[in-house]
């Protein structure tokens, strides 16, 4: 590169840089008008009075809540929008491109930033006018001369990477570097999911801009940008159709919270925070699952026969519940066997939830108890029997609240399980499920699966419903302890309740902490590896999508899920009839060539008609495999020993992350590992690794990695696809 050259490009980022420094100026003065803004919010609906609030105050009271949170949310986008500012400029032609007077000149950024004058520095990347950036190709320019990214650390511009989209350049103009993917294909991966506003290709961007309406479907194999273009696209619906999507929330669902945490950062650093982020074990609001069935019970727990089951189950009679009604009701025994109190059961549940049908079960009692008894005035048998602290104490055994959680851990008795199974699964099958139960009471935690199971259970159930409040007299007050607020009315005082222990203590009690609420709806729905979700877990999410629009991101030859039909029926059940739109990604953008021919040779045998994508870069260097032993062959270093060698060689040879993949077996083994290197390394499961990707990976026993998981080897196919730069394959010796 000669001197004039390197003058040049230096002359370039001088003049990026200025216009930076401008943008800068401008951010500096809107946040102190933000401020300003909150200042006076905070001024709003101040008074000196006391005692009733009038109307007029009331209305300065909104106006502050309003001004404040407006500019506290203005504020926050300020904030957190310095980092790649700034990241594109697009040189436009109206006229004779040798001529620089008529070329517009536009920058593009994560959010529209204006001059005093109200003339934009920088254009939204999701407007409009920001389309040329991603759409124009040399064969297709839209108008474009040059294209160039800038590179930023900061607020300093440290390099810039143009694509030239007419045969040649004019004459004053410098053309500078290798093409912006490449540049952006080469660099580290970090501990997060990086956006690729910047390097968006052309058949990405119509995926992200396509319409809102119905069910958009993203399809591609490993590496492919599927995830990020999807992040985008719900950045992007926020953007064009504000209202409805700020208002009824975008739901994005993946399947791991190693996941969630990946990606994470993606759509707050483009500007939107009215998303919510889910990971399949913690989609209902109370459980928080990572645990992983094996892989047996989890196609158990992920069929459609569950349904029957669980419908059994919320109709069944509470495990050690009373068999029959004894009781004086004014005066006269009460007596209903086992029989009536069933047929009460199942009149209930005809056409109520049980947890809303307690005062229709109380009704019906009655009734039958005075069918039963047929003595007296009715009326006055029926107020007795209303007041009756008798059978307050019945209903409350017979028929209390169930939380779905409960329910679901009622599976616990084998026996109960092969009554609610019998003639839907196998006894082996309900013994499996009874296990699980018990592996669950006793860890205190759920599995992803159950997540799905306790979610159609509680709509089944209903809401629990809270008990009323208990009204003290004034004299039981003063011995409660703890109490610092009440509330008189008249001669009663309601008390809050009391709770001794707000955490939990037992497994039983970190399994039913919380109240699980009514599933929330939403206007977007984004579910990334579809490939993955057991049709109960489609239910699941169609409950959370019944008016909503979807984008669903997968690859069939990566699925966890085998029994693609039943999920596909779940999916469509979930859609519902709205208007499909589907587009296909075919450019593997993480893995280098050598690598993906791996996992290629890996896949096909198994899936001849995989989605093969076409790797665009190359390293010149193969995955390396490694041969070890295990402790009791001292003829070779067992699984550990070469593992620490081999991420030794691998941290010489990569500058960013990598990731330790192993199956269950060999996880003691290898655990030391994680956090080493100044903290590049993970230590991760298999099926944690979806979605994800490192700079190098070192994969233990891929046979026992194949074995282990639900998928077999197109779970491995996931595994050997997430390393960019460099793989290396531990296998023990035949």
């Amino acid at each position: 590169m000669t001197d004039t050259h390197v003058d040049a490009v230096a002359a370039e980022v001088a003049t990026e840089q200025q216009h930076l420094d401008r943008v800068h100026a401008e951010l500096a003065k809107a946040g102190r008008r933000a401020d300003l803004v909150a200042v006076d919010g905070m001024s709003r609906g101040r008074t000196d009075r006391t005692g009733d609030v009038r109307d007029e105050e009331m209305s300065g009271l909104f106006e502050r809540d309003a001004l404040v949170y407006t500019a506290a949310r203005r504020i926050s986008h300020l904030e957190n929008q310095h980092e790649g500012l700034v990241f594109g400029r697009l040189d436009l032609e109206h006229g004779d491109p040798d001529e620089s007077s008529d070329r517009e000149i536009r920058y593009i950024g994560r959010l529209g930033v204006r001059d005093d004058d109200y003339e934009p520095l920088v254009i939204d990347w999701r407007a409009p006018a920001a389309s040329p950036f991603y759409q124009a190709t040399p064969v297709d320019n839209r108008g474009v001369i040059r294209r160039r990214v800038l590179r930023c650390s900061g607020d300093e511009v440290i390099g810039v990477e143009d694509d030239l989209m007419v045969p040649e350049a004019p004459d004053d103009m410098v053309i500078v570097g290798d093409g912006a993917l490449l540049a952006a294909l080469t660099r580290t991966r970090g501990q997060q999911m990086r956006d690729i506003v910047a390097t968006i290709q052309t058949h990405q961007d119509e995926a992200i801009r396509a319409t809102d309406r119905g069910i958009t479907e993203i399809s591609g194999g490993p590496g492919t940008g599927k995830t990020v273009v999807a992040l985008h696209r719900a950045a992007y619906l926020l953007y064009a159709n504000r209202r409805r999507y700020e208002s009824g929330g975008i739901l994005v669902i993946g399947p791991s919270s190693a996941y969630t945490a990946y990606i994470e950062r993606v759509l707050p650093s483009l500007g939107e925070d009215s998303v919510v982020l889910r990971s399949l074990g913690d989609v209902v609001d109370v459980i928080t699952a990572v645990r992983h069935d094996p892989p047996e019970v989890a196609a158990i727990k992920g069929s459609l026969q569950m349904r029957t089951v669980l419908r059994r189950l919320a109709s069944r009679a509470v495990p050690g519940a009373p068999t029959s009604l004894r009781a004086m009701v004014g005066g006269l025994p009460v007596r209903l066997e086992e029989r009536v109190l069933d047929d009460i059961r199942r009149r209930a549940l005809r056409d109520r939830s049980r947890n809303q049908a307690t005062g229709y079960v109380r009704e019906l009692l009655a009734q039958a108890a005075w069918r039963q008894v047929r003595e007296g005035d009715r009326d006055e048998f029926m107020d007795s029997f209303d007041e009756s602290m008798a059978i307050d104490d019945f209903v409350a055994e017979w028929w209390p609240q169930v939380d779905p959680r409960e329910a679901l851990l009622w599976l616990a008795d084998t026996e109960l399980a092969y009554e609610v199974c019998r003639s839907v699964l196998s006894q082996g099958d309900a013994a499996a499920l009874a296990h699980s139960a018990r592996e669950t009471l006793e860890a205190g935690t759920w599995s992803v699966s159950d997540a799905a199971l306790v979610d159609d259970l509680s709509v089944r159930l209903g809401q629990v419903e809270e008990p009323e409040r208990e009204e003290r007299s004034f004299y039981e007050i003063e011995e409660l302890d703890g109490v610092e607020e009440l509330r008189a009315m008249g001669s009663a005082i309601t008390a809050p309740e009391m709770s001794h222990s707000l955490t939990p203590t037992n497994a039983r009690e970190r399994l039913l902490h919380g109240t699980v609420g009514r599933p929330g709806e939403y206007a977007h729905i984004l579910v990334d590896e579809a490939q993955d979700l057991s049709p109960m877990q489609w239910r699941m999410i169609g409950r959370r999508g019944r008016r909503a629009s979807w984008t669903v991101v997968g690859d069939v030859a990566q699925a966890s899920w085998q029994d693609t039909a039943e999920a596909d029926q779940a999916r469509e059940e979930a859609y519902g009839n709205q208007p499909r739109q589907a587009f296909h990604m075919t450019t593997n953008y993480r893995n280098a060539q050598e690598i993906f021919d791996y996992a290629r040779d890996v896949i096909l045998p198994i899936v001849p008609d995989a989605d093969i994508p076409d790797a665009v870069r190359e390293t010149g260097v193969d995955p390396v495999e490694i041969s070890f032993g295990d402790a009791l062959d001292t003829s070779r270093p067992d699984v550990g020993a070469v593992a620490a060698q081999a991420l030794d060689a691998l941290a010489q040879e990569v500058d960013g992350s990598i990731a330790v993949i192993t199956p269950q077996r060999h996880v003691d083994a290898v655990l030391s590992l994680a956090g080493t290197h100044d903290g590049r390394v993970v230590v991760i499961d298999p099926l944690s690794t979806k979605g994800l990707e490192w700079d190098a990976t070192l994969v233990v026993d891929p046979d026992a990695i194949a074995s282990e998981s639900p998928g077999g080897a197109r779970v491995l196919y996931v595994v050997l696809t997430r390393a960019a730069h460099r793989m290396t394959v531990l296998r023990p010796t035949d």
